[in-house]
């Protein structure tokens, strides 16, 4: 994958830390998100296959190198960093939470361990990953709580940030519980399941509703899905209950879900088509699944679109990447940032998750309690893959037995939850010792 996607400051960077003789510094960059969006009480990790994809194929073409050459911002840069970067590829580690993993606020999702150019570059795209699919995951996962198993369908591809915005978004949102995609590129890339059958202007293109419903049932035989509102919504469904099977069931799209679905089902049982299901779509959100659900309406599954694939209540995060180790010359340096609102903590960190709380801890210590679980696992070192990655099908278990096993009141769509974070005493030690050393040297001067 092409190392130029990336900002410019990363690749002006670059060429300063070559320039000093910086570039085979060993840094350790951390990625977490300062705060959750107020409508989120936690956040599902998810983007490593990706991540992992894009350090292992990091490379420059010529054509890339030869165009930050024209640049003005490159003038004054030594020659030998093109050269540099042409034959540059990711040698570090990189160490994360598992995806599905539920995460908080300052909870690192990724460290990056690398050559310090190498550590820079990379910036820009793991933040886009991590942070996208990570909204759109706890997106899903809270419309799956909605839901309270029925079935939710991603359909938001055509109202995605880009088409492959689109495919990421298919791929989070399964993570976090969808049971399928509308996107077919998405289900033969990830291996999701895919639906869809016809939408209005099939309905339209015939001369009679009879007559497109007809020809859609010779086509897909018992996968037909009815999409009855085009004209009439009541007589869209007499009229499938007429033709009758072979049928999966039936779409509404519009009005008013709730009652509608029950004369539906009505019609539908009448008509000795108790199997055959309801199918709902409509600008649905979690708190419109839910409401649905309490209302009692005969809906056997949904399809969510634009506020599931653009998270639409809560579209980013403020995900940051920053430096908390530098080793020169073997020499190990702790670093952070300590403005006020984006302070962050100094050297690389694990989790330990217990039953109640979380434990930040530097990645050094040890933790010897029984009941505590360490989150951060190895993911690449040196440049190479531990082990296969899980598949897509089992990070959505996991997933799913890591969001039933939070505590109920995390689980709320409604009422905001705080979970406590703490942090060991060695690394608030280090903290306050650092930031100590950084006054005394500014006041000093040095």
């Amino acid at each position: 994958m092409s190392a130029l996607n990336t900002d410019l400051y990363e690749l002006t960077m670059a060429a300063g830390y070559f320039a000093a003789g910086k570039a085979h510094e060993i840094a350790a960059f951390e990625l977490s998100v300062r705060r959750l969006p107020e409508t989120r009480n936690f956040l599902l990790a998810a983007g490593l296959q990706q991540a992992v994809e894009y350090l292992q194929n990091l490379r420059f073409e010529q054509a890339e190198i030869d165009y930050l050459r024209s640049l003005s911002q490159f003038q004054y840069t030594p020659p030998e960093f093109f050269e540099f970067l042409s034959k540059l590829r990711f040698t570090g580690d990189l160490f994360a939470l598992p995806e599905g993993t539920p995460v908080f606020a300052n909870e690192p999702l990724a460290i990056v361990r690398a050559p310090l150019i190498q550590a820079q570059l990379v910036e820009t795209y793991l933040l886009s990953t991590f942070a996208f699919q990570s909204c759109v995951a706890s997106k899903a996962a809270r419309c799956t709580i909605a839901a309270e198993g029925r079935p939710v369908v991603e359909f938001g591809s055509r109202r995605a940030h880009s088409p492959h915005a689109g495919i990421l978004g298919a791929r989070a949102a399964y993570i976090g519980g969808c049971a399928g995609t509308s996107n077919a590129e998405a289900g033969m890339r990830f291996g999701i399941p895919v639906f869809g059958t016809a939408a209005h202007s099939w309905t339209m293109a015939f001369g009679s509703e009879e007559e497109s419903f007809q020809e859609l049932q010779r086509l897909l035989g018992e996968s037909t899905v009815f999409l009855i509102d085009t004209y009439d919504t009541i007589a869209g469904a007499r009229l499938a209950a007429r033709l009758g099977r072979p049928i999966w069931g039936v779409r509404l799209d519009s009005g008013d879900l709730a009652p509608l679905s029950r004369e539906v089902r009505r019609i539908l049982d009448t008509a000795g088509l108790q199997e055959a299901k309801i199918f709902a779509t409509n600008d649905l959100d979690e708190h419109r699944l839910a409401e649905l659900v309490r209302s009692g309406a005969a809906i056997d599954a949904f399809g969510v679109g634009t506020q599931l694939a653009t998270s639409g209540d809560a579209p980013s995060v403020s995900a940051v990447y920053k430096l908390v180790e530098l080793k020169t010359n073997g020499t190990l340096q702790y670093t952070a940032k300590f403005s006020d609102e984006k302070s962050t903590l100094p050297g690389a960190k694990q989790i330990y998750r217990y039953p109640a709380h979380d434990l930040l801890t530097l990645s050094s210590e040890c933790n010897s309690d029984t009941d505590a679980e360490p989150l951060i696992k190895p993911v690449l070192l040196a440049g190479q893959l531990l082990e296969p990655l899980p598949c897509l099908k089992a990070v959505q278990e996991n997933a799913a037995a890591a969001v039933r096993a939070l505590p109920p009141e995390l689980r709320s769509i409604d009422k905001p939850a705080p979970y406590q974070v703490r942090t060991s005493s060695r690394l608030i030690e280090l903290a306050e010792s650092l930031q100590r050393s950084i006054r005394r040297n500014s006041a000093s001067g040095r």
